[in-house]
């Protein structure tokens, strides 16, 4: 299991409005210091963290991929908020899988896909598998989103008393 994913940005907070606004992500809140250290969220059971940079590496190609549950809705979605996509993740790839420049399906698992780039150019893949998904021994199995299901345990009351010990300190 992938704990997490580290991605460049200028800003955090253009950077959590879009992933809360466009992608549903949950914001983490670590306590007041680590809050400044960094911008965590969570989507599904994995986690984005965030490095803050003036000077951001362009990488052609990196990119991380988000399963979705409806993809037409997603595209909807993504079409009421202006959030321009492609089958080709603006040229970084050879699309395959149709004709349609905004989305592709994949032949070996009839997977649906695009691409979209955060504010920070970042590429991600929205990906929907339309068969599902299953464990080794060919049973369906569900994606999870129940935020409260499955998450890491935190020290119990950290946050709480990172916020209380921050109020003191500061005058």
């Amino acid at each position: 299991m992938i704990h997490h994913i580290n991605i460049q940005i200028t800003d955090r907070e253009r950077t959590r409005e879009w992933y809360e606004r466009v992608l549903g992500a949950e914001f983490l809140d670590r306590g007041p210091a680590l809050n400044r250290r960094q911008l965590q969220l969570r989507l599904g059971t994995g986690e984005i963290h965030t490095s803050d940079t003036e000077d951001l590496v362009k990488v052609p190609r990196v990119h991380f991929a988000i399963e979705v549950e409806d993809f037409d809705s997603m595209l909807a979605h993504l079409d009421s908020q202006g959030v321009p996509y492609s089958r080709t993740g603006g040229g970084a790839f050879t699309g395959t899988g149709g004709d349609d420049p905004r989305q592709g399906t994949r032949e070996d698992t009839g997977e649906r896909y695009t691409y979209i780039s955060d504010p920070d150019e970042n590429l991600i893949e929205l990906v929907y598998h339309a068969g599902g998904l299953e464990n080794s021994s060919g049973e369906a199995v569900d994606l999870t989103h129940d935020t409260g299901n499955v998450r890491w345990t935190q020290i119990e009351g950290f946050v709480e008393a990172a916020y209380a010990e921050e109020q003191v300190t500061v005058s």
